[in-house]
């Protein structure tokens, strides 16, 4: 359904502005008029674009990597709390309408509504919003509707996405100092070459003499960043460009992951923080009543490394043709051992859920872990790179200096 934007004159002569929903614009007008509010200015949000997918129903572009998983999780606990209360679906959105963060969420939220109130189930609703809604999401909403457990599956997975964003964020925030440092090592650097550089050699030539080897090498870098520096960064554009084509290929993307974890430390940061991700959304999924299956279908798409996919993917097979989990999980080598081995004693105790719970609760220590160790590794590295560099420029320039002294 359409979504009007409109201005309004009110009965105490106020001027409105909102948003509404109907089928055309006389209906909007109609929708208005019963509230008493006289229309001066209606026009539709148009559907945008994004991605060369055209996403129906939210105003604005929205882009999966730009979910505001935050917003989702206040939003979504917000409604468990509504329906553990007794208040119907179709209120309860009413209600996070009318408290919605922001327009583009509440958007979305009156298209939810207006499909749920048309016969929609929620879980298949909140799926044409897949900037903010994700697979694990619908199917999730789906089981607690039929479970008619909904407010409790909304409960636990409002904690999943916010335990998933602490998650990131830990990451996320262990990168942050070392990118930063890298970033300005850069421009310092690319500073002394393409300016202060020429100056000084400039001083030095004028005086002539023979110039050390060193020094000679700085001048000739110091030149071609000066006069190519366009070359140079079209250069690192167009290696950009063809690093993302590879990477967007099944082949280049899969070597890309593989790469990934091979890096040590950081390889087994990557691994950990997807086994804790593994293991948390596979438990969450099948204690809100998802079918196993379905379970690890959707959980191999939460996982960003095609390694692991592709082998979550051979155990959503063998575990169709009749297997357990953990065999096939055990013969792919992508996953721990002990990530295995603790899947097959959940299985054969029948407390599978438990026991990821337990993985998910014990890798995520060990993410922390990982992360402290990563920065403590890293800084230094970058540090040492950084001291090499500078020295050797400023090695390059003091000694043809010191030999003019020494000539005097």
């Amino acid at each position: 359904m359409p979504i009007f934007e409109y201005k309004a004159i009110g009965p105490d002569n106020a001027t409105k502005k909102g948003l509404i929903d109907a089928d055309t614009p006389r209906d909007a007008r109609l929708k208005l008029k019963k509230e008493r509010l006289y229309v001066t200015d209606l026009r539709e949000k148009h559907k945008q674009v994004a991605r060369g997918l055209r996403i129906r129903g939210v105003t604005g572009i929205e882009s999966v990597n730009k979910q505001r998983t935050e917003q989702v999780a206040a939003v979504t606990r917000q409604m468990a709390s509504l329906l553990q209360a007794g208040i119907p679906l179709a209120e309860t959105l009413r209600m996070v309408i009318e408290q919605a963060p922001d327009k583009k969420i509440e958007s979305a939220f009156r298209d939810i509504r207006e499909k749920v109130t048309q016969g929609m189930p929620f879980g298949d609703a909140v799926l044409q919003h897949p900037a903010y809604f994700t697979e694990l999401y619908s199917n999730m909403v789906k089981a607690g509707e039929s479970s008619g457990a909904l407010e409790k599956v909304l409960g636990r997975l409002a904690g999943f996405l916010q335990a998933q964003t602490r998650l990131r964020n830990k990451v996320g925030a262990a990168l942050i100092y070392p990118m930063v440092m890298v970033t300005v090592g850069i421009v310092v650097v690319a500073a002394l070459m393409t300016w202060v550089v020429p100056q000084v050699t400039k001083l030095i030539q004028s005086r002539g003499g023979d110039l050390p080897a060193m020094t000679r090498v700085l001048i000739s870098v110091s030149n071609f960043l000066v006069d190519y520096w366009a070359l140079v960064l079209t250069g690192f554009i167009v290696l950009a460009i063809l690093f993302q084509v590879f990477i967007n290929s099944e082949k280049g993307r899969l070597m890309w992951d593989r790469f990934k974890l091979a890096v040590p430390v950081f390889g087994d940061l990557m691994r950990k923080q997807s086994m804790a991700r593994f293991s948390v959304t596979l438990s969450t999924l099948l204690r809100s009543g998802v079918p196993a299956l379905q379970a690890i279908a959707v959980t191999r798409n939460v996982l960003e490394n095609k390694v692991l996919q592709n082998a979550l993917q051979d155990v959503h097979d063998k575990v169709l043709e009749g297997a357990d989990i953990s065999t096939p999980m055990k013969s792919s080598g992508a996953f721990p051992p002990t990530v295995a081995y603790m899947v097959g004693v959940g299985e054969q105790a029948g407390n599978l859920e438990e026991m990821l719970e337990r993985v998910a609760a014990s890798y995520d220590e060990e993410v922390d872990l990982a992360t402290s160790k990563l920065t403590s590794l890293i800084e230094p590295l970058i540090i040492v790179a950084l001291a090499v560099i500078v020295a050797g420029i400023v090695i390059a320039i003091v000694q043809p200096l010191m030999q003019l002294q020494s000539t005097r």
